[in-house]
């Protein structure tokens, strides 16, 4: 695996605070929102998943389908 310095970015990628828009950086940071969205649907698709399988309290508890 290669390894990247900042100087050979796209100048897309640096346009937010200088680093790469994909680098997992702790705090707040810009890269936090993609972070957040990518995580997000993934726990959407986990929850969907769960749902089809037959284990899901909300459709249960809500009733939003009649057994």
């Amino acid at each position: 695996m290669e390894t990247r310095t900042p100087t050979d970015l796209p100048p897309v990628a640096t346009a937010y605070n200088g680093k790469d828009r994909n680098a997992f950086l702790f705090g707040w940071n810009p890269q936090a929102e993609l972070w957040n969205g990518r995580l997000a649907m993934i726990g959407f698709l986990a929850y969907l998943l769960w749902d089809l399988a037959g284990f899901s309290v909300l459709r249960d508890v809500l009733h939003f389908i009649g057994y």
